[in-house]
């Protein structure tokens, strides 16, 4: 799968107090798995209240799949079509290169089965992909716009085209759910 770049734009202040854009250029996407999926991180913050008075380029934190406490991240992930007949993946190993604790996860129905202490905002920008959950799955194509709050869940592309997707995480308390651990 060709992996495309995306143009960020992140405004912010000069030292006169001006209004201005300190970055803008492309970022190119980074293959992030075996099967071809491409990563594009493009903002991540560490506190709330959100400290905006610094031009560092955020985008350059080290970060897993979640964000860090009280933060928040935004990157758009491109999946690559699902290949029939491919090796199959150790879980446990996905889910650390992650940068998820696979102790604090639940039923693992599929490979990429995860699940993250956070809300998430996710956009399809292009494409279509079903999103596994414990026992059902959601098919959704571009337009489509979801709220995800702490669910198990997997996103698998069995269509023939990649599927972007933008999401937004943002740290949040554990899901009471959590404690129950529901199991098939």
């Amino acid at each position: 799968m060709e992996l495309k770049s995306t143009r960020r734009i992140v405004t912010g202040h000069d030292a006169s107090g001006k209004a201005v854009a300190l970055f803008d250029a492309a970022l190119p996407a980074k293959q992030r798995s075996p099967g071809g999926n491409g990563m594009t991180l493009l903002w991540v913050t560490s506190e709330f209240p959100v400290d905006m008075t610094s031009s560092a380029d955020r985008a350059q934190t080290q970060v897993g799949v979640p964000p860090p406490p009280n933060g928040t991240i935004f990157r758009i992930v491109d999946f690559a079509p699902v290949l029939s007949g491919a090796a199959p993946v150790d879980h446990h190993q996905i889910l650390l290169s992650m940068g998820i604790d696979p102790a604090t996860q639940g039923y693992g129905r599929h490979a990429n089965t995860h699940r993250t202490r956070t809300i998430d905002y996710a956009l399809v920008l292009d494409g279509e992909i079903d999103m596994l959950l414990d026992d059902s799955e959601v098919h959704v194509k571009a337009g489509d716009v979801l709220v995800q709050q702490g669910t198990n869940h997997a996103w698998v592309n069995n269509g023939t085209t990649p599927c972007r997707i933008a999401f937004i995480l943002i740290d949040a308390k554990t899901p009471l759910a959590w404690q129950k651990d529901w199991k098939p």
